[in-house]
């Protein structure tokens, strides 16, 4: 198992720039990037499923209570998919200005700030439509070499997305196995996410941001427990079935890539990222906390983010928040 995971490793480190920016072998020929329906200047895909009228309706069912935050701590030494898998720096924080020590007290006034380093992919975060192509292209039919730059993306990037209020649904499969904790590597299915949301009394609508608990931050924070290569999560044909028979506007899971890894297709090491950002539009967000919505029982609520706007970025961080709403039905 461990030599799979290197092996894994290294492939996933030496095709992700040329899978992503350049075009790779590695795809099927087949697999192409998606064009919008939403028309040729379209960067920010199913999100335009959202409209004023469904902000409106969802924030008028919301019902006093309980605020769930979504988000988790960001912190030195915190698990993050990135540098393992690709080298990338960890999270760091530094001190720049502090006030005097010993002798504080005859300072009339001090001065406290800081600075960051950071992959966007770092903590709870969404992945944006540029963060994953095709043969050299982006969702709708960009290309690298038109709108990738040394600083980001003029496409699809982290700026371009607007603040997301909708219909949340909390989909949880682990419960539903009878399970902590999925299996390393499991691979969640399409009757496993019928059988949950039979069981949670729980129905998807068009436009819904859907949720996948896998059980794994439990773990949180232990890095040794949080491995990117063998973590359970969303298969392809789960995908397909929220993205297009559900018609989800955006995913998210308790893991750190949402599918499952290692990927058993050989010609594709991450098929649902490439699937859902490069060919359906589809953004989503990982490394959620999820225990609090599970532990109380709440699968339906309004969901309320936003991303940074960060100008061209392939991702940001967010820290989304969960207010349960009255049912529909």
């Amino acid at each position: 198992m461990q030599d799979l995971m290197n092996q894994t490793r290294k492939l996933f480190a030496a095709t992700h720039l040329a899978a992503t920016l350049a075009g790779s072998p590695v795809f099927a020929a087949g697999e192409q990037v998606g064009e919008s329906p939403w028309g040729p200047e379209d960067e920010i895909g199913t999100l335009n499923m959202m409209s004023d009228a469904s902000r409106l309706e969802i924030l008028q069912r919301i019902d006093a209570g309980r605020i769930y935050d979504l988000g988790v701590d960001l912190f030195v030494g915190m698990p993050d998919c990135c540098s393992a898998a690709f080298g990338d720096p960890t999270y760091q924080m530094m001190m720049l200005h502090a006030p005097a020590r010993g002798d504080g007290s005859k300072e009339l006034l001090s001065h406290s700030s800081e600075a960051i380093s950071m992959n966007t992919h770092t903590g709870t975060h969404i992945d944006t439509l540029s963060h994953f192509g095709l043969h050299g292209k982006i969702w709708n039919n960009v290309s690298a070499d038109e709108a990738q730059g040394a600083r980001g993306w003029a496409k699809s990037g982290a700026d371009k997305y607007p603040p997301i209020i909708a219909r949340g649904v909390l989909i949880d499969v682990a419960r539903a196995k009878g399970v902590d904790v999925l299996p390393a590597s499991y691979t969640i299915t399409v009757d496993d996410l019928k059988t949950a949301l039979d069981a949670q009394g729980t129905s998807l609508q068009e436009g819904d941001v859907v949720l996948i608990r896998t059980g794994q931050m439990q773990h949180w924070p232990d890095r040794s427990k949080l491995a990117l290569f063998s973590q359970s999560g969303l298969g392809l044909d789960a995908a397909k079935w929220l993205a297009e028979e559900q018609k989800a506007m955006v995913l998210g899971a308790d893991n750190l890539g949402l599918e499952s890894f290692p990927s058993t297709n050989p010609d594709n090491f991450a098929p649902v990222h490439s699937y859902l950002l490069a060919q359906k539009g589809v953004s989503f967000i990982e490394l959620l906390w999820l225990e609090d919505l599970a532990r109380d029982g709440v699968h339906e609520f309004a969901f309320i983010t936003s991303p940074l706007k960060l100008r061209g970025a392939t991702g940001s961080p967010i820290r989304p928040i969960a207010v349960p709403i009255r049912s529909s039905r």
